[in-house]
Order: structure tokens, then C-alpha cells, then sequence
């Protein structure tokens, strides 16, 4: 029998026999299996116990493993998604202390600095011109393949130039300059570390702001790309009123080139790494060399300003005042007509359905009335234009409708209905683009919901679990729509603007508005909330574009503002 005083000292001892840590204990396998089971916060706070705890919960196995979970999705656990960062043109020290590298043993490649690049946004333009447009009758298929309205803006060597065989058009040369080395790597926790900055500064609003000044009108249209390995950095050009469309260096903003042809206002544009192709208030349509600032192809056919275009390796699609939509194939330089909406076309999107597997297949219900339009046999030689079999268009008008195209068939197998204004512009995600599991948003069939209300209800809808195509539009009716393409049922709508929606652009985590109240919306494409509210430009916000740590818009203030979530 022990007396108080030996089992005091019992205690004393023992405390400090028992107090084992058992990651010194048991082997780094098993260690790393139980750290596996905690998040992100829970790992960092376990890499301050000590020296040997933050070996452990800094190993690249741990952060790549949360990485995976939340970068370029949302993760179903703690609701968060990542941005990809597609590609950093950051040079980052390819050594690393101990402490943050003890998976080497792992035989996991560290992270390289580029990443698969994912498909460039094109921001479709939008009118800011009276509400109330004159009618506009339909013209006939007008398509004279060399015929140009000023001979004298383009280059005597462009005569016998297919106008849109992307074949001539070679980029610079690139053997001169020297390349990239290998790219460096980093830690996981590194790269999960900046994501997540950036993430909470999307979330929080926090962003800085740089103003690109040089047109002298209101901007109409624009878009960016970062991919590009020549140049080597990201390029920017924007159409205006003031009848050019300008290159900029997005990084610097400096101003390239300044491209002069057209004789009216620059409502459309799309490039690549090849081309730029612009549309105009003047009927035309320019196709240009954008790293020499010179004008290739004119391209002649509506009969009125044409307002939208949008191009893929094929087809050109355009949309006019002239109500009409044109279709260029590329391979064969030729054109058909579409026709059936009443008014303006402000915006079309192509969409290749057949990788998807989720065709639309036409019906009587949905059919349109081709005003008499004779539809062309599409057995016939004659008819058929080589469009490719799946190749589907949207379009969306001032007439309230958004259409959906068959292309092969050229008829019109859905119209998407809803909007009570104008439909300036819209946004497909694809597949890729789509969440597994994303929560749609209850349908917003109440007119009598608040437009001063920044947030939706969702409802849980079993068959969203599934990847599918999901189209934004945006509209003057002061709202945006998410539509369901296998049914042309508006499945949510959002509410927040106090004025008409200019220009929408989504990704995979978020969903961005530009408006004629002066601002940008940013919202949530988890549950619909508006995150955050831009405030900056002093007239309506007529484009923009969205990447992964930044918002391109353009307004009728003439100004081209920059919003970087990056710092």
C-alpha cells in the first residue's frame, strides 16, 4: 500500500514516461496516413508543435492531396474551390528547405508552374444605344467571296486570299528567341497557399484596380488571353465607338497597336493566336493580322452593323441589326443565312455538342416559324456546307428569345424564353466548365421578387448531379438567367442589378455581370449570392471578361479597367 506522498511521486514520474509523441513512434507511413484526415487549417496549425510535427504536415503527399480536392473544382466537404492559374509566368526559386520538402522520398513531382490551359473567354458585345430599335427586314443569302467594300484598307497581296482559310495566317516566327527552360517547381502547400489567397480575395471583394486609357468612345467589346507562349505576355484588345480596336499588354498596359479600317463603331471581336476578327457598325466584317496591326480580309453580307460574331476552327458565326445570322465555313469560305429572330442579334455562341454526348434533337413544339423561308435540303450538294455533325449555334436577340441552331440542318430546334427585355449577351459552359454536382437555381417565376435583393434560393434537383452544358444570359430586364439546354427551361434566375445587364461572363466557381447601373456584379455559382459589387466606371459597364485572378471590363466612360484578386 503506497502512501500520498509515494503516489505523488508516482504521478510526477509517470506523467513524463507516458507523454510519448507518437509521431516519433510510429512510422512515417502511418503518420502520414492519419494526417491525411485533416484539413487544411488542421495541417497548418499541427506544422507549429514542432520541428518533426511540420516535416510531416508539410509533406507534398498531404497538400497534393488537397490540392486535387479543391483546385478547379469546389470541393464537396468544405464547399471551396480553387482557382487553376492557368498559366504564372513567375519564376520561383527551384530549391527549397528541408522543412518543406521531406516527400522526396515520395517519388511525387513537384508542381510545375503551367498547367493544361482551359478554353479563353470571349465577352460578346452589347448595345448601348436607345431601347427602341427600328424593325429591320431580312435580307437575302448574300455571300460574294472576293467582293470588299474599301478596297484601299487592306493590302493589294490579300487578292486571292481565302477570307476565312485560317491556313495563311503563320505567327511569328519563333525560331530567334530562345526558349523557356525547365519549368520550375514548387511545393504543394505553396501552390495551395497562393490559390487560396486568391480565392478569399474573390470572396471578400478585395481587388486592385488599373485604368488602360486610349480610346476616345465608349468601349463595346473585348478579350484577353494569357496562354499564349509568343508573345509572352497577355494580350488585350478592345473594340470602341471610336472606330478602332487597339492590342494592349495586358501586364503592362501598354497600348501595341491601334488597328484603323473600320468606318463605324467596333461592336464584335474574337482572336487567337493566328487572328483577329472583327465586327462593325459598317456592315463589315475585318479579318487581321494582329501582331503586324494589319487588315487581310473584308468580308461583305449583312445589310446592316453587325453586333456580335463568335468563331471556332471552322465556323464563323455572325449576328446582325439586320435581325439575320450568318454562318462562314472556314474550310470552304462559304455562307448560309439564318433568320427568324424579329430584332437585333446581339450574341452567338457555337457549341459542338457531339463530344458531350447531349445532342438536341429537334421538335414540332419547338420548331421555328422560318417566316416562310424555303429550309434547304441538307442531302443536297448544294445545300450542305460541310458543317461538321453536332455543330450547334446559340443566338440571342432583342427580341427577347434566345435560340438554339441546328447547323447541319439549319433550323431552330429550341427557343429559350423568359426574359421580359433585350438579350444583350451570354455564356456556355461546357462540360469541362460544369461542376459534377453543382445546386441549381430555383426557378424565378415570381415577377414579384425584388431587384434590389442580392441573393437566390436553390433547391436540390437530383438530375444537377450530372455534368451538362449550362447557358447564362444576360438581359435589360435587369437580370441574369441559368438555363437548362436539354429542356429551354430557365432553371434560376439572379437578381441584384438596379439597371439592364450588359455583358455576362462564368466560370467553374464564379459568375460576373457588368451593367448599366455603373457596376460589376460577382456571384456565387454555388449557391447564387452576389459575393461582391465593383464600383469604378462612371457610365454603363458594356463588356467584360472574366479570368481566374481577374475581371477585363470596358465602359462607355472610354476606360478599360483591370481588377486583379492577385495581391
Amino acid at each position: 500500500m503506497c502512501c500520498f506522498s509515494q503516489l505523488s511521486l508516482l504521478t510526477e514520474q509517470l506523467a513524463h514516461l507516458i507523454r510519448i509523441d507518437p509521431f516519433l513512434v510510429l512510422p512515417r507511413e502511418i503518420a502520414l496516413k492519419i494526417l491525411s484526415h485533416l484539413d487544411a487549417t488542421s495541417l497548418c496549425r499541427a506544422a507549429q508543435v514542432s520541428t518533426r510535427w511540420r516535416a510531416l504536415a508539410d509533406d507534398n503527399v498531404l497538400w497534393m492531396g488537397i490540392c486535387e480536392q479543391h483546385i478547379g473544382q469546389k470541393c464537396h466537404k468544405c464547399g471551396w474551390g480553387l482557382p487553376v492559374l492557368e498559366k504564372k509566368r513567375v519564376n520561383y526559386p527551384a530549391t527549397q528547405s528541408a522543412s518543406h520538402s521531406p516527400s522526396s522520398s515520395s517519388g511525387l513531382p513537384l508542381p510545375a508552374v503551367s498547367t493544361v490551359p482551359s478554353p479563353s473567354i470571349s465577352p460578346q458585345p452589347s448595345s448601348t444605344a436607345s431601347l427602341k430599335r427600328p424593325a429591320v427586314d431580312s435580307s437575302d443569302l448574300l455571300f460574294p467571296p472576293v467582293k470588299r467594300q474599301r478596297s484601299d484598307d487592306e493590302p493589294s497581296s490579300s487578292r486571292s486570299f481565302n477570307p476565312l482559310n485560317t491556313s495563311p495566317f503563320t505567327p511569328i516566327s519563333t525560331d530567334h528567341i530562345p526558349r523557356d527552360p525547365t519549368p520550375t517547381t514548387r511545393p504543394w502547400k505553396a501552390v495551395y497557399s497562393e490559390r487560396m489567397t486568391i480565392e478569399r480575395n474573390w470572396r471578400r471583394g478585395r481587388c486592385t484596380v488599373r485604368t488602360l486609357k486610349g480610346h476616345t468612345d465608349g468601349v463595346m467589346c473585348l478579350q484577353f488571353d494569357e496562354t499564349f507562349s509568343h508573345p509572352a505576355f497577355p494580350v488585350l484588345i478592345t473594340g470602341s465607338y471610336d472606330r478602332t480596336a487597339r492590342v494592349w499588354n495586358l501586364e503592362t498596359g501598354e497600348e501595341l497597336h491601334c488597328l484603323k479600317g473600320h468606318t463605324r463603331a467596333v461592336r464584335a471581336l474574337q482572336f487567337d493566336e493566328a487572328k483577329l476578327i472583327t465586327g462593325s457598325m459598317d456592315n463589315t466584317i475585318k479579318v487581321w493580322d494582329w501582331r503586324r496591326g494589319k487588315c487581310i480580309r473584308t468580308l461583305t453580307g449583312h445589310t446592316e452593323g453587325v453586333v456580335c460574331l463568335n468563331f471556332d476552327s471552322n465556323v464563323l458565326a455572325s449576328g446582325s441589326v439586320d435581325a439575320t445570322i450568318k454562318v462562314w465555313n472556314m474550310r470552304t469560305g462559304r455562307a448560309f443565312t439564318l433568320r427568324g429572330h424579329t430584332d437585333w442579334v446581339n450574341s452567338v455562341q457555337l457549341w459542338d455538342s457531339q463530344p458531350s454526348g447531349t445532342r438536341v434533337q429537334a421538335d414540332s413544339s419547338s420548331l421555328l416559324d422560318m417566316s416562310g423561308a424555303k429550309s434547304p435540303n441538307p442531302n443536297s450538294n448544294a445545300a450542305c456546307l460541310n458543317i461538321d455533325p453536332g455543330k450547334m449555334l446559340f443566338s440571342a436577340s432583342d427580341d427577347g428569345t434566345i435560340k438554339l441552331w441546328d447547323l447541319t440542318l439549319r433550323t431552330c430546334v429550341r427557343v429559350f424564353t423568359g426574359h421580359v427585355g433585350q438579350v444583350q449577351s451570354m455564356k456556355l459552359l461546357v462540360d469541362n466548365q460544369c461542376d459534377t454536382e453543382e445546386e441549381k437555381l430555383a426557378p424565378a417565376d415570381d415577377d414579384s421578387a425584388s431587384t434590389s435583393s442580392t441573393t437566390s434560393t436553390t433547391t436540390e434537383n437530383p438530375e444537377s448531379k450530372r455534368k451538362k452544358p449550362l447557358l447564362i444570359s444576360g438581359s435589360l430586364d435587369n437580370t441574369i438567367r441559368l438555363w437548362d439546354i436539354e429542356t429551354g427551361k430557365a432553371t434560376g434566375a439572379l437578381f441584384g442589378h438596379i439597371e439592364g445587364v450588359w455583358s455576362v461572363a462564368a466560370d467553374k466557381l464564379r459568375v460576373v455581370s457588368g451593367s448599366h447601373d455603373r457596376t460589376i456584379k460577382v456571384w456565387s455559382r454555388e449557391d447564387g449570392k452576389c459575393i461582391a459589387t465593383l464600383v469604378g466606371h462612371q457610365a454603363a459597364v458594356s463588356c467584360l471578361a472574366l479570368g481566374e485572378d481577374k475581371i477585363v471590363s470596358g465602359s462607355d466612360d472610354n476606360d478599360i479597367k483591370v481588377w486583379s484578386f492577385s495581391q
